[in-house]
């Protein structure tokens, strides 16, 4: 076994890169989450450092992983879980299983899409911001802040203003707007941009690979269109600006994601805005919406990497 998959079997993008890594007959073992209270992690801190996994009475030594391909949920917040005390022998076990596996997915010598240590950048927006800048792009004007002073200063200087999550947490992205309360982002710090106009781009990195798609939305967060009311965004594959897929590749490599979801935006003058990067992109979105091979990417670089591995023991 070289290859390890971890997640849960519903999650798209990691069913697509399995039935991929099927394809090319590569060895392949898949952990599932649901099984998460059957699943049991010992851990061998010697002089020969060894991690065993078991499920279900199944055995398998993680010192034979070569390469992983990681999306795993909270299991904590699994059905039958969620529910439990945190005091819970069960909902222990299940937080216990998955800092063990993090753990070891850090810290093992395969080669890992994405390490969770890598992917902690996303929690911290402003972090991000200065590897985006670092990378050559335009970075919008922004705010953090808990202060409604502040933010009604930002407004007064920018005008057209839009407000996120400052953590990783998925949030809707849109305009302020006059009738909102600026008192309560007293309660929690929040992030505030000017808006730039343009067009959306959304960029996938998967090694050296870079599949760009234009997002044709009238909505201020695309994602959300349909619910917002407005029409289904219509995406198309592009090819970028040699001098922009570089700044990809340079910004994906400064946050050590092999795998990356990167937001762009060009505006009417030509100029690239880039708002944040995924590091455990939803890729098959925009696959299913373009036809671009993100997942078989995903797939094959796993497979050449496992592969290396092999061949250096």
């Amino acid at each position: 076994m070289s290859i390890l998959l971890w997640g849960l079997i519903r999650d798209q993008p990691m069913s697509a890169v399995l039935t991929h890594l099927r394809r090319l007959d590569a060895p392949v073992h898949f952990l599932d989450q649901r099984q998460v209270l059957e699943t049991t992690v010992e851990v061998d801190g010697g002089r020969t450092s060894r991690t065993v996994v078991t499920v279900a009475g199944e055995t398998f030594d993680l010192g034979r992983v070569h390469a992983a391909y990681l999306r795993p949920h909270d299991s904590t917040q699994l059905p039958g879980l969620r529910a439990r005390a945190h005091s819970s022998p069960e909902w222990r076990h299940a937080a216990e299983v998955d800092q063990v596996l993090n753990a070891w997915s850090d810290r093992t010598a395969a080669y890992v899409l994405n390490r969770p240590e890598a992917a902690a950048g996303n929690a911290s927006k402003p972090f991000q911001l200065r590897a985006i800048a670092g990378a050559g792009f335009f970075v919008p004007p922004t705010l953090v802040t808990n202060d409604p002073d502040q933010v009604a200063e930002f407004i007064r200087m920018h005008g057209d203003v839009i407000v996120k999550s400052v953590s990783g947490v998925r949030s809707r992205v849109r305009r302020v707007r006059s009738t909102d309360k600026l008192a309560d982002v007293a309660a929690c710090p929040t992030q505030f941009q000017r808006r730039v106009p343009g067009t959306d781009v959304r960029v996938h990195v998967v090694g050296v690979e870079v599949f760009a798609a234009e997002v044709d939305s009238d909505a201020d967060d695309y994602r959300y269109a349909r619910a917002l009311g407005h029409r289904d965004p219509v995406l198309t594959a592009i090819d970028l600006p040699p001098e922009v897929s570089v700044r990809c590749l340079d910004l994906a490599r400064r946050l050590g994601l092999p795998v990356a979801g990167i937001d762009l935006r060009r505006t009417p003058d030509g100029e690239w805005y880039c708002f944040e990067v995924n590091p455990s992109p939803g890729f098959t979105y925009y696959e299913s919406k373009t036809g671009q091979p993100i997942a078989a990417a995903v797939a094959g670089l796993l497979a050449a990497a496992a592969l290396c591995k092999e061949r250096a023991r």
